[in-house]
């Protein structure tokens, strides 16, 4: 870790964290009995939450494909990166274009350790910082040798917004990083919604009050607000799993919006 590096918490393995409740539904083994139980209560509440993350999961990874491919993004800025899972956005981005760089993010230690080993090299690069401050991930050294914010980037949000209370202004972090993007620029979101079912969605929210982040499910035009600044591309703000499938689309159980616009 550098001395850039945000001085964030050592590990603490009894208290329940969003990336690695995360990775439990994927199927990964990066997580602890405190979030395997945190997890499990949501799925109790939630049947089809370990669904929403696989959902969710291959929406970073077509947005990825469209921005390396039919957008011409060579740059991307990831915020939240979570642990390390198949089909990492530099895996994707680099299968369509080898000469693409990824910058990711993330504010959990055990996330910094894996993707270190795992993520970092001469086109990625990892760092330990915190949404809450955009300034520090815009101004830190190893962002600004990868990624040149005078040309157009991609800023990849995904499933990271609902971590933020209103408090923590989410709205007013996305516009700080939008302002430093060129125009052209790219920004993608997802985000977890309550509007099909408020009552259960507030309920399985109550699961995260123990965990590092609480949740904020926001309603569908509060996600919109996000993309003040940026014109939607089809097929707007959607759920995850309409958002250019590959294939059928599923039944209509993920409570997760997406979307990407592009910097006017």
């Amino acid at each position: 870790m550098t001395a850039q590096d945000e001085g964030l918490p050592e590990i603490d393995t009894s208290t329940p964290h969003p990336a690695r409740m995360y990775d439990y539904w994927l199927g990964g083994k990066d997580n602890f009995p405190a979030d395997r139980e945190a997890a499990e209560e949501v799925l109790a509440l939630v049947p089809q939450a370990r669904d929403m993350a696989r959902e969710n999961r291959a929406f970073l990874r077509r947005t990825v494909r469209f921005l390396a491919g039919e957008a011409g993004i060579r740059q991307f800025l990831d915020i939240g990166t979570g642990l390390p899972a198949q089909g990492n956005v530099h895996e994707v981005a680099q299968a369509v274009a080898p000469d693409a760089r990824v910058a990711y993010v993330d504010n959990d230690p055990l996330v910094h350790v894996h993707a270190n080993a795992l993520l970092a090299g001469s086109s990625t690069t990892i760092i330990l910082a915190d949404l809450r401050k955009p300034d520090t991930i815009l101004g830190h050294p190893k962002v600004r040798h990868l990624i040149d914010f005078d040309q157009p980037l991609a800023l990849l949000l995904v499933a990271v917004l609902h971590f933020l209370t209103d408090e923590d202004d989410p709205a007013g972090i996305v516009a700080r990083l939008r302002d430093a993007m060129a125009p052209g620029s790219f920004l993608a979101v997802s985000h977890a919604t309550g509007d099909f079912n408020p009552e259960v969605a507030t309920k399985a929210a109550r699961a995260y009050d123990r965990a590092t982040s609480p949740v904020v499910p926001r309603t569908r035009a509060e996600v919109a607000r996000f993309f003040d600044g940026f014109a939607l591309v089809d097929p707007g703000l959607v759920q995850v799993s309409r958002w250019r499938p590959d294939g059928e689309i599923p039944e209509d159980n993920v409570w997760i919006y997406g979307g990407v616009g592009r910097k006017r």
